[in-house]
């Protein structure tokens, strides 16, 4: 049983759930997958407690199609491990089970104790109220106080196909609001990227947050500055591919989460005089964001060109400044933007390699001419001429550009990989190699 005091905060008086029927709510199996249900079975048969849990759970609730399916029992990793063996174990920090299924991938966790409790093995471990290690286990009475918000906190029981709701979670769905569980403040020092979650729920689902989740965001901000890298990309990968990106870039500049995120992009909104960055910037998340919803593919190493493309040109013109030849500068200028933006948010090699490429290639698409269709022909050059693209519809005067690539596109039908069918590119003949002279002279 929970209540809200008046800040709105969930308060914890007793473990008494409510239970909503299977005919009062709108999961059926028939919307689960079929490896969700495998793995949900094999746990019941094997006399665990196991229930689907989570964003699969809440988009259902919400007629969404989810995108995945996470369970959650009593059985510990080792013990589910010993179920599947299509099991892997993952984590430290929260030790979790992948069950896979080819590509498709359930994620199995087991019931949490509360923070504060501790075993033998110091698997419960907070550090200046920031959780460290999270590895104690408990049952559903403790597991639901320890998930972050009211709508991703309701269990589906496979038992008897009913939903168990602790926080009232149901409600705050059909209310449209986005509430953490217990006091706001605690939770985001326990974890700062709920803060993240916050923003990027809110957007995806179209709920607005609860004025008590809310406020306490700006103060807490600069938690995130002690968020491992690699975790953040992780966040900037979910915050900005869910066909949202618009609406959560302009909620993180709200909230004033982006300059944590993207630190020298954020100064230079703040200080330019023109609007072009943030122009640029809306421009290349709108056009994320319409090619996710026509199911296209995006990639973040486009979207990292995109947000960093402002910071490396001030860096840039700045050697040019200093005689530098423009390519020279603009790759002298992406080592430093990206060395500085890794320090934030870690990145794989693949996707600041594609942001290098992109912008080089800017200064190639510059140089018309005999040499056209070796830019057309580099691996990046379709990334590169929609990038382009965003230039010119952020205003950049770039048209004469897009007019003469558009057109090179058209004159250059491959006839496979390399070869082309008009005339005027001929590569060069190859040379023979020069056989060498034998020495006939007798060994001496």
């Amino acid at each position: 049983m929970t209540q809200a005091d008046q800040n709105g905060k969930i308060v914890r008086l007793k473990p008494e759930p409510r239970i909503i029927p299977r005919d009062q709510h709108n999961i059926s199996r028939s919307v689960i997958s079929d490896n969700a249900l495998k793995v949900l079975y094999r746990l019941k048969n094997a006399e665990y407690k196991a229930y689907l849990v989570g964003g699969g759970v809440r988009d259902i609730l919400l007629g969404r199609e989810p995108k995945d399916f996470d369970v959650v029992t009593n059985a510990k990793p080792e013990q589910i491990r010993e179920l599947f063996r299509n099991c892997r174990l993952i984590g430290r920090r929260f030790r979790l089970a992948h069950v896979r299924f080819g590509d498709d991938v359930i994620e199995v966790s087991t019931f949490r104790a509360p923070h504060h409790v501790s075993d033998s093995k110091g698997e419960g471990h907070i550090e200046d109220g920031r959780i460290i290690r999270d590895n104690v286990y408990g049952d559903i009475d403790d597991d639901v106080w320890r998930r972050d918000f009211t709508i991703n906190a309701l269990f589906y029981n496979i038992e008897d196909f009913s939903i168990i709701d602790y926080v009232d979670g149901v409600k705050d769905l059909e209310a449209g609001q986005l509430r953490l569980i217990g006091d706001p403040a605690q939770r985001y020092i326990e974890d700062p990227v709920r803060m993240l979650r916050a923003v990027r729920f809110a957007s995806k689902l179209g709920l607005r947050i609860h004025p008590g989740t809310e406020e306490p965001i700006s103060e807490y901000a600069p938690l995130l500055k002690n968020i491992p890298p690699a975790r953040l990309f992780e966040e900037i990968s979910k915050l900005f591919m869910a066909g949202t990106a618009l609406q959560t870039f302009e909620s993180l500049r709200h909230f004033d989460l982006f300059k944590y995120l993207f630190p020298q992009t954020d100064y230079l909104l703040d200080t330019n005089e023109d609007n072009y960055p943030h122009t640029f910037i809306m421009h290349a998340l709108k056009n994320t964001d319409q090619r996710l919803n026509e199911g296209s593919s995006v990639t973040p190493g486009f979207l990292l060109a995109a947000m960093l493309w402002e910071p490396m040109r001030v860096v840039a013109d700045e050697h040019i400044a200093h005689g530098l030849p423009e390519m020279e500068a603009v790759q002298l200028a992406a080592d430093t933007v990206i060395s500085r933006q890794i320090l934030t948010t870690a990145m794989p090699r693949r996707f600041t390699q594609m942001a290098r490429d992109i912008w080089s290639l800017q200064v190639r698409l510059k140089r018309t001419g005999k040499r056209s269709f070796r830019v057309l022909m580099h691996p990046k050059f379709r990334a590169a001429y929609d990038f382009l693209l965003l230039r010119a519809q952020a205003g950049e005067s770039v048209a004469n550009l897009v007019d003469y690539w558009t057109q090179e596109q058209l004159n250059e039908p491959l006839a496979g990989k390399n070869k082309i069918k008009s005339g005027y590119y001929k590569p060069r003949p190859r040379r023979r190699p020069r056989s060498r002279k034998r020495n006939n002279k007798p060994d001496s």
